[in-house]
């Protein structure tokens, strides 16, 4: 067999081994047993709240376990294919099945890294905000960029995106925006976004044609679920109604349906204009302080609160997280892992995993090392 394929079999075999300890496997299988069995209950299905709990568990299970036979199953067909094709002198075949295993490496590393998402809030949906830093119009297109690329990320890997809340540029682009991401893990991947990310290019709004640098900034949150319970007193809330601006009609230009809440205490904002109805709008703005306060409660108790702060300071030089440089060269670098790419083209049209990937790789490296001292 060609060493090209057993050095592939060996890393994906690793990446499996890990992945099943991961998961607890025989303990995942069980569990996934016990689910499949209350789903097949009809009673389940008169209690909305616990089915609903049961089928996010069910399915978050069920697409790791599933994955991992399904993974196991196309290594081994693949090599299969290998040998007989060797034996038969046919290396067109040969060629494809290896190119295969590099697909299933590349998988089988992403699906290692995605199981160390294992914190309270990882399988969570999230919101994304974007904020334009200073600098008009050139960091409010910037913004808008920005809410594109995370936007087509999230579509690319099936996730679910919802505009909770817009305000729109002076000129171009956006001032600010928040979206809600929906899918498995969506919080877990994004998490590692929060930050400020800095762009060079030749503006295209200077007639002069001079490069610009622009910054803005991107801050995740976890959407929080109902076994959740956040008390809030009202004395510590602050609310204004205003007119919603952008898309939704002349109705909510007439009336005041937008809503924003201002969380006394801590300083922290939370608005909603995605519905007509300020009542609506109301509610979704509450989930949205509550998920904040949440995430502030779980950055305290994972103690990664002056990392997340740090990607939340003054939206300019100093701060940013990643540089996205389309003049005089084209190049993505992010600050933090040190992972470069040299098509901004590509990352701001969503190709964003290697990044994300990446700040949870120096996990699996910490897990490896470990694995290799038990084994000793």
């Amino acid at each position: 067999m060609r060493a090209e394929a057993e050095t592939l079999k060996t890393d994906i075999a690793d990446s499996i081994s890990l992945l099943r300890r991961h998961l607890d496997w025989e303990a995942a299988v069980v569990r996934l047993q016990e689910l499949n069995a209350r789903a097949e209950d009809p009673s389940l299905w008169n209690k909305a709240e616990e089915a609903q709990a049961v089928m996010r568990e069910r399915n978050r299970i069920a697409a790791q376990v599933e994955g991992v036979l399904q993974l196991e199953k196309d290594v081994a067909d693949a090599l299969e294919l290998i040998e007989l094709a060797e034996a038969e002198g046919d290396a067109a075949t040969a060629d494809a099945a290896v190119a295969d295993m590099q697909r299933y490496a590349a998988e089988a590393k992403r699906r290692e890294i995605e199981s160390l998402l294992s914190g309270e809030a990882d399988p969570n949906d999230c919101y994304l905000e974007v904020n334009a830093g200073a600098g008009g119009t050139e960091a409010q297109d910037w913004a808008e960029m920005l809410l594109r690329m995370y936007s087509r990320w999230a579509e690319r890997r099936g996730y679910k995106v919802t505009m909770t809340e817009q305000s729109e540029g002076e000129q171009a682009g956006i001032k600010s925006a928040t979206i809600q991401v929906t899918g498995t893990n969506a919080y877990g991947w994004l998490k590692t976004e929060s930050g400020v990310h800095r762009l060079v290019r030749i503006s295209p709004f200077d007639a002069a044609a001079r490069r610009q640098t622009s910054f803005a900034s991107v801050y995740v949150y976890p959407v929080i679920d109902d076994r959740i319970e956040i008390e809030i007193n009202p004395a510590d809330l602050k609310t204004d109604t205003f007119r919603a601006s952008g898309a939704g009609g002349q109705h909510v230009n007439k009336t005041e349906s937008g809503v924003r809440f201002t969380h006394i205490p801590t300083g922290i904002v939370a608005a909603s204009t995605q519905d007509r109805s300020q009542h609506r709008n109301r509610v979704i703005a509450m989930e949205m302080l509550k998920a904040r306060l949440y995430e502030l409660e779980l950055r305290k108790r994972e103690a990664i609160n002056a990392a997340t702060e740090a990607g939340k300071t003054d939206i300019g030089w100093g701060h940013q997280i990643r540089s996205y440089v389309l003049q005089p060269y084209q190049m993505v670098k992010d600050l933090r892992t040190g992972v470069e790419k040299g098509n901004p083209s590509a990352v701001l049209d969503g190709e964003l995993d290697e990044f994300m990937a990446a700040a949870l790789a120096l996990r699996v490296g910490a897990t490896r090392s470990e694995a290799s001292a038990n084994a000793s």
